[in-house]
């Protein structure tokens, strides 16, 4: 598999597919460009999906995101965009992205999207990064 920026994503089959769990990813070095500047912008990404037919695979992933480092787009554009990227690719059953993104003229930006599969409902509540007991 090349090192090359992508936008296209691999995945592979789920596998437990009658169970609800959750994947959690934690992209720390998301970069993309203001679209005003053409400063670089830095965000840390989290994922949290519960997989339906397919899951995301992780490289393929990664080389996802190192195709934004030379576009220009506003942070609430790019997480969106990111979320409907995956719907497309993996259509889970549940899906939350997180887009933390670094300090900018004295502002953090953080921007969460989410998305519910129509008919699905969730065998146990849904337990996030947030929400977990810390142990």
């Amino acid at each position: 598999m090349s090192s090359q920026a992508t936008d296209i994503f691999e995945v592979f089959p789920n596998p437990k597919p009658e169970r609800d769990f959750i994947i959690q990813i934690e992209i720390p070095e998301f970069t993309c460009l203001c679209p005003k500047t053409g400063q670089p912008d830095f965000a840390t990404l989290k994922i949290e999906y519960i997989p339906d037919a397919c899951c995301i695979e992780l490289k393929a992933l990664k080389r996802y995101v190192w195709s934004f480092r030379e576009q220009g787009v506003f942070h609430e554009s790019v997480t969106n965009k990111i979320l409907d990227d995956l719907l497309i690719a993996i259509a889970p059953r549940y899906i939350k992205l997180t887009a933390i993104f670094n300090v900018r003229g004295g502002l953090y930006t953080t921007v969460v999207v989410d998305h519910v599969k129509d008919g699905w409902t969730p065998q146990t509540p849904i337990v996030t990064l947030e929400s977990a007991p810390s142990f």
